[in-house]
């Protein structure tokens, strides 16, 4: 005779079966995703929370004692004028390096890849800047611009042209370092295009010449450029977030002057934290700094996503 068994007892055992199929699991994916959430948590989420903390404080580097002030610091940067330069400084340089690096880097891919001969060449040459030492890249440029032997004033001279003090006029020290900046840039943003580029079906283009859109010009508006939409909206970003971190060449060129024509919000937040040591103040500036990224990505992203064609 074979033994029936209960229909409770049944689903008892199927209930366990699967609670101990779901454990297993949940072992698993933690075991996965663990280390990951452990970094996030040590070097963004918690470095980010004690920086909000000591924002809401006194605290001077090396001081043995702590305040807390709640939003003193805030409220006192509302009437720096240093802090609101810095961010004007900032959002000018940010909007000149931007646009031009992301243009210009979209070009030059156009052109490298329209052609046949020294690719490679032409890649490695516009890409060489983005791998050089930043360090040694701005003594580069500190030298070109020197005022009285710098090859800069030397061309300007030979073609009848007056010379300029560069980097301690404040009314082009500015676009200097935003140039600077591009030059920086050019090479990141060429090779993700042209990465985009090669991602691009062939058929495509055929399909675009037996609808009529045989012109280089028709083929890039019906094709390239739509399907480069998620590539520019990287670029875009990425190029913006390096932007407002400037602050190697600032360093080394310009300490942030003439009459602080130069000064960016991440060197203010450097001069207030490590030469005035007010850390606490430091601390507010860095917290601004982190929220205008943040809002500034976040509608550049979306902003972007609405004309992005994704494949």
């Amino acid at each position: 005779m074979s033994a029936v068994i209960p229909a409770n007892m049944a689903t008892g055992r199927t209930g366990t079966a699967s609670r101990e199929a779901a454990l297993r699991e949940y072992a698993l994916a933690a075991a996965l995703g663990g280390p990951a959430l452990a970094l996030l948590l040590i070097l963004f989420i918690l470095p980010v929370i004690a920086v909000v903390v000591i924002a809401l404080t006194d605290w001077q580097f090396g001081a043995g004692t702590i305040r807390f002030i709640g939003l003193g610091n805030f409220i006192e940067m509302l009437g720096d004028e240093t802090i609101r330069k810095s961010l004007a400084n900032t959002f000018v340089y940010v909007l000149i390096v931007v646009p031009v690096t992301v243009l210009s880097g979209l070009a030059i891919a156009l052109l490298i890849e329209s052609g046949k001969g020294l690719r490679a060449f032409y890649r490695a040459a516009h890409f060489l800047p983005f791998m050089a030492t930043l360090a040694a890249m701005a003594i580069s440029w500190e030298a070109l611009l020197h005022p009285t032997v710098g090859l800069v004033n030397q061309a300007f001279v030979a073609i009848g042209l007056p010379p300029a003090n560069w980097l301690r006029n404040s009314s082009t020290v500015l676009p200097v370092l935003a140039f600077i900046g591009i030059w920086r840039n050019l090479g990141f943003a060429m090779v993700i295009f042209l990465a985009g580029m090669k991602s691009i079906p062939q058929d495509l283009y055929d399909a675009a010449d037996i609808d009529g859109a045989d012109g280089w010009l028709d083929r890039l508006a019906t094709v390239t450029l739509p399907l480069l939409g998620p590539v520019t909206m990287f670029v875009v970003i990425i190029t913006a977030l390096r932007a407002f971190e400037t602050f190697d060449t600032i360093k080394i060129l310009t300490q942030g002057g003439p009459a602080k024509a130069s000064e960016m919000l991440l060197y203010t937040l450097y001069i207030e934290s490590f030469d005035f040591m007010r850390t606490g103040y430091g601390a507010a500036i860095a917290v601004i700094f982190l929220l205008i990224v943040l809002v500034l990505t976040l509608v550049q992203s979306r902003v972007f996503d609405r004309r992005v064609h994704y494949s």
